[in-house]
């Protein structure tokens, strides 16, 4: 059990949260949105958040292979293209925020495949994921042990 549910005590502050969610979702499609949710879910080790984007990764059609080597991208080989390694590189770094996290090189190379608009929107679905993760872990919201009895953090 969840310390406070924050869409029912923070109904508007959580409400802005949301829509920045949605935009990002929009904005990248639901198959991008999600590897990068459940890869800064992993790196903060967000259990709820977790569960909910490899869930969610999986009703897409994504591959369970691809799924489990999303904890391991950089050794992942062919299962991620030169597209997808690049936003993990940059989620990665922008999760990770510190003096030499994103570098240039990982910038440029992820400037490759998106266009400045699109660079904008990932830096804000990184960032969004950032505080779901935050807000799970402190409200101590942990993965359902059967379908349906979740708590909302996401």
């Amino acid at each position: 059990m969840a310390r406070i549910n924050l869409d029912q005590v923070s109904k508007k502050g959580y409400s802005h949260v949301a829509r920045l969610d949605s935009h990002c979702r929009t904005a990248l499609g639901d198959e991008l949105y999600d590897l990068i949710k459940l890869r800064a879910s992993i790196v903060n080790g967000c259990g709820f958040c977790v569960d909910m984007h490899s869930t969610d990764l999986e009703s897409l059609g994504v591959s369970s292979r691809k799924l489990y080597a999303v904890s391991a991208w950089q050794h992942a080989g062919a299962l991620f293209d030169e597209r997808e390694r690049s936003v993990f590189a940059l989620t990665d770094a922008v999760t990770k925020l510190g003096p030499e996290t994103v570098t240039d090189e990982i910038w440029d190379e992820v400037a490759k495949h998106f266009s400045a608009e699109q660079l904008g929107d990932l830096l804000l679905a990184i960032s969004t994921i950032n505080v779901w993760n935050r807000l799970a872990i402190a409200t101590e919201t942990t993965p359902p042990v059967a379908d349906g009895s979740a708590e909302t953090a996401d």
